[in-house]
């Protein structure tokens, strides 16, 4: 892929991965539109990303959801890449873990990503052309200890991503899921402690973790190279992303089930 002239739509983009993807994409020419919650930190990545379109809204609003979906396809005629990145991490025991915690952890992390999904597949179908990016984490490769909510819903979202890659596997529309490791940002310390609390301080290993913006260039090259998971971490995490990477043998095999119609022998059969 191209980025020249694309329509790159981050969530989570004030800071961290989103804010480094859309300086990325920005300087590969792409038209860029930026979301999350914070108007005043969206503004500061935009100032620094050429043409852009900022769309502010809680990902949890399915209403705010709805507009900006509209608004950024009527934008430049259509949206060519999306990145559903928004999210927020864990950092609590299970035994200490309030079910609120989890409850949100789904919500934002899980529900409010198949949703971003759900509003753009339509509209990609339709063109013949796109492409889903869904953040998932090495802690959606292998159970983490301390993140039981945050493993939960990165192994769900991996498993979204993948059913809808074989789904739309006829359509031009690619699916990426992406597991980050270790990344500089600030996801410890906005994390969520057991009473739902934010944690306030950051992790050594993260802050010894790759910089964000050789994280947000290791990932649109994977998509632009056509990679379906696209694993980006370094050391002991890279060990166990490559020790549970799906082959691409059982990718091709899910999809050769859509080409022979099992999706529709299924409908059939309902």
């Amino acid at each position: 892929m191209d980025y020249a002239g694309k329509v790159v739509w981050i969530t989570g983009a004030s800071s961290g991965i989103g804010a480094a993807l859309a300086r990325d994409a920005a300087a590969r020419s792409a038209h860029i539109v930026l979301s999350g919650r914070n108007r005043e930190r969206l503004d500061k990545v935009a100032a620094e990303c050429g043409e852009t379109l900022v769309l502010p809204f809680d990902v949890r609003d399915d209403d705010a959801l709805a507009a900006a979906t509209a608004d950024a396809i009527a934008w430049k005629g259509g949206v060519d890449v999306a990145f559903a990145n928004a999210g927020v991490s864990q950092r609590s025991r299970a035994l200490n873990t309030d079910m609120q915690v989890y409850r949100d952890i789904i919500d934002i992390d899980l529900t409010a990503q198949i949703a971003f999904s759900q509003g753009l597949i339509g509209h990609m179908v339709e063109r013949g052309s796109g492409a889903l990016a869904f953040i998932s984490s090495i802690a959606g490769k292998v159970g983490v200890p301390m993140r039981t909510a945050y493993s939960a819903v990165k192994f769900g979202l991996a498993g979204y991503g993948d059913a809808l890659r074989a789904e739309l596997s006829q359509t031009g529309v690619g699916v990426h899921v992406i597991y980050p490791g270790s990344v500089a940002t600030d996801v410890a310390r906005n994390a969520m402690v057991g009473d739902g609390s934010k944690r306030g301080r950051s992790d050594r290993v993260i802050d010894e973790g790759i910089p964000a913006p050789d994280a947000a260039k290791a990932m649109l090259d994977g998509i632009a190279a056509g990679e379906r998971e696209i694993i980006v971490a370094q050391g002991a995490e890279a060990g166990m992303g490559e020790l549970r990477r799906t082959p691409d043998e059982l990718f091709d095999q899910v999809a050769a089930m859509v080409a022979s119609g099992y999706m529709e022998k299924m409908e059939s059969e309902g």
